[in-house]
């Protein structure tokens, strides 16, 4: 009793609820114990009489016997306010988990762990409550504390169940209960209170505590969307992303971040205006630091609270898929933060992980890295990530900072990591972990998985029975970085950069790739998408029309982050909204409507998206002419005769005459050109197309001759 008292015993239901007694001369009986430390006096109330407890302890012990069997039976109490409660008593109730999920959660394979653990409104025996239950088999006591104890981290303990899992039943517990886990370890003396990692909601930051709720009360309208994307195959497929910074797209009118609600119209809205054909979210998962964007996440299971409640965030995929939207969370389980409530020495050990910080820690990002080698860490990331497929109807996960997860001595020196059992910098553990996720998160109907990888590690996006990582695709990080050295070069350089522009096809069929221009490109001194230009504002303008043309023309899926396509000057700002007042002024209004073209463009086109993953969807006219920063090249699709010629100049001088050899004579009509004066441009072109003639050119019979605008890329159709 007095290790109850102090808070310390670590199986109280061998000492609380009832128990059987069985004396020598004596009829069979049965006592309740209770712990109740708020009450002044305590009775058991049964069917027939309510029976005085008897104080066996002076810090709230209670106790008293009755002959016969155990039967059930509440608890009344009067508090030393004089105020009177009645209550069930949580140690009566039998445990809930089954032995069959404990053991597949010690195993590691238990990928809907969000079913058993954290906490869960149910029906015991017709009684309503909430079943809590949490990992932490370094813990002398775990307990429940909450709005419905008074926070006396004493009152409700848990019951140690195999593998290191707490679990308790508290009756009369409700939906929005406010609550936490007390973790008293056996090692160090550590004492903290934690936030349950299996919460689905959150108090809103800087409060920390985890928020009973369920998840059912929603109801989805998106079932034609959801059976449709069961038999898609994007990779054949056009994907336009539009990456959203949920906080910062938009603000109210006194600078108050919206709601998911509030978000969903005018997102959507804008989004199918502009013709994307997906939305990315920076991490929506629950983080206590704005400043982290989300990629510093403490809540694995819930969608942060800043903007809402799950059936919010719901709504807002809900109504993305009714308007034909895909919907692509960013996921982290690369590492996790430090903060004291969260999974960091969550039971006064390295539980999520690494004890060693050569193999535990991102100095850099002042964050922790899981332990991959753990069997209930990888039961942990997999259920959260099938948790967002299943729960929450996401259509793909893009997996953030893999490369750190691959490589054990990625961003340290010599002597600050330690090599695999082999002698090599691989992460083993984290390899296998990446690969049973594809498996498991492509078993979703439709799910697909994005790789944010920026090294040459072979297979990221080839399948796991052939040896790859298993990921849908890759994003090309080395694509994005020679294009934006390539093209912050003023023009008269960019001669002796023209490697930059063409390297790139080397390898574009290895992986299936996305490109990306994305939020870590326009942040930390990088300058926004239209500051990295050269040139006055008009050439500024006109190298961001030519760039994003190439972008599109170039095999591989397409990304832009907020606020490129209206071309802001400033680096983004997660506290603040994109600058839409810009578009009180031509330039952005015409930079705007370019992108909405070449969105239209783009998806019009099977040339441009039909083959992105083969070598027989492109097809170089000329790279050679170096002097002039000009290129040319072919996008055909899965139809041969299906093809358009891009010819792109990188100067701001116009080229006259200019010959391209083409594949079969025709009438090569021009169909899109970033030069023209709706989007800004200086309006040179072809006057609608040109008819090829029988000039040899680039090994070709044929050739048409054309004028090629300033900074602008302009793309043919060839009409028979």
């Amino acid at each position: 009793m007095e290790a109850v008292a102090g808070g310390y015993h670590g199986d109280p239901f061998r000492v609380l609820g009832p128990h059987e007694v069985r004396a020598h001369n004596k009829p069979p009986g049965w006592i309740v114990r209770a712990f109740l430390p708020q009450a002044a006096s305590a009775e058991v109330v049964l069917e027939e009489e309510a029976r005085p407890m008897r104080r066996r302890h002076s810090e709230g012990i209670f106790e008293a016997a009755f002959t016969g069997s155990p039967r059930p039976y509440r608890l009344r109490i009067q508090r030393h306010d004089g105020t009177t409660e009645e209550f069930e008593d949580p140690y009566r109730f039998p445990p809930l988990l089954t032995s069959f999920d404990l053991h597949l959660h010690a195993e590691g394979t238990l990928y809907e762990a969000y079913h058993s653990l954290g906490a869960h409104l149910v029906e015991v025996d017709g009684v309503p409550g909430v079943r809590f239950a949490v990992w932490a088999p370094n813990a002398e006591v775990v307990s429940v504390v909450g709005d419905f104890n008074d926070w006396d981290t004493r009152r409700h303990p848990m019951r140690l169940r195999e593998g290191g899992v707490w679990e308790i039943f508290l009756p009369g517990v409700a939906e929005g209960a406010r609550y936490k886990y007390f973790v008293r370890s056996r090692f160090r003396g550590y004492r903290e209170l934690k936030a349950d990692p299996y919460a689905f909601l959150f108090e809103t930051p800087p409060r920390s505590a985890s928020i009973v709720t369920r998840l059912d009360r929603y109801h989805w309208g998106d079932q034609a969307w959801m059976e449709a994307r069961a038999h898609r195959n994007w990779l054949r497929e056009p994907i336009s992303i539009y990456e959203v910074h949920l906080e910062s797209w938009l603000r109210g009118p006194n600078g108050e971040t919206l709601s998911y609600r509030e978000l969903a119209s005018k997102l959507i809205e804008y989004v199918k205006w502009m013709g994307y054909t997906h939305v990315e979210f920076l991490p929506v998962t629950e983080h206590p630091y704005s400043g982290s964007w989300g990629y510093q996440s403490t809540g694995y299971f819930a969608p942060t609270s800043r903007m809402g409640r799950p059936e919010d965030f719901m709504y807002l995929v809900d109504q993305c898929h009714q308007a034909g939207i895909g919907v692509i969370a960013d996921w982290v389980p690369a590492h996790f933060p430090k903060d004291a409530h969260g999974l960091a020495f969550f039971d006064g050990t390295a539980l999520y992980e690494h004890e060693d910080p050569r193999k535990g820690e991102h100095k850099d990002w002042g964050t922790l890295i899981f332990n991959y080698g753990r069997n209930e860490v990888r039961s942990f990331l997999i259920s959260s990530a099938l948790f967002w497929l299943k729960q929450y109807h996401i259509d793909g996960l893009r997996v953030d900072a893999v490369a750190s997860m691959l490589y054990l001595d990625y961003s340290r020196q010599p002597g600050e990591w330690i090599p695999n059992q082999f002698g090599g910098n691989e992460n083993l553990e984290a390899i296998d972990f990446l690969r049973k996720f594809n498996e498991l998160a492509h078993q979703v109907p439709g799910a697909v998985t994005i790789a944010e990888e920026s090294t040459a590690f072979p297979g990221v996006s080839r399948p796991v029975y052939l040896g790859g990582l298993g990921f849908t695709m890759k994003w090309n990080m080395g694509w994005m970085h020679d294009m934006l050295e390539y093209f912050s070069k003023d023009p008269v350089y960019r001669k002796f950069h023209h490697s930059n522009i063409t390297f790139s096809l080397l390898y574009a069929f290895s992986e299936n790739f996305v490109l990306p221009i994305s939020h870590d490109e326009v942040v930390h001194g990088k300058r926004s998408l239209l500051s990295k230009m050269p040139g006055d504002e008009w050439q500024r303008f006109a190298n961001v029309r030519a760039f994003l043309t190439y972008m599109y023309a170039h095999p591989g899926k397409k990304l832009l982050f907020m606020g490129c396509e209206i071309g802001q000057y400033e680096e983004w700002n997660h506290n603040a909204s994109v600058r839409w007042d810009l578009l009180e002024f031509g330039y952005h209004r015409q930079l705007q409507a370019f992108v909405r073209e070449l969105n239209r463009f783009y998806r019009s086109q099977p040339c441009l998206y039909e083959l992105d993953t083969s070598y027989e969807g492109f097809e170089w006219v000329d790279f050679n002419d170096v002097d002039h920063s000009v290129i040319a090249f072919l996008r055909r699709a899965s139809d041969p005769p299906d093809f358009l010629l891009f010819c792109c100049n990188f100067t701001p001088a116009p080229r006259f005459g200019y010959r391209f050899g083409v594949p079969a004579p025709g009438f090569y009509e021009e169909v899109f050109n970033s030069d023209s004066q709706w989007f800004g441009g200086s309006n040179l072109g072809n006057a609608g197309g040109v008819a090829s003639e029988q000039v040899p050119a680039h090994g070709r019979p044929h050739s048409i001759s054309i004028t090629l605008p300033p900074l602008a890329v302009v793309a043919f159709r060839r009409r028979p």
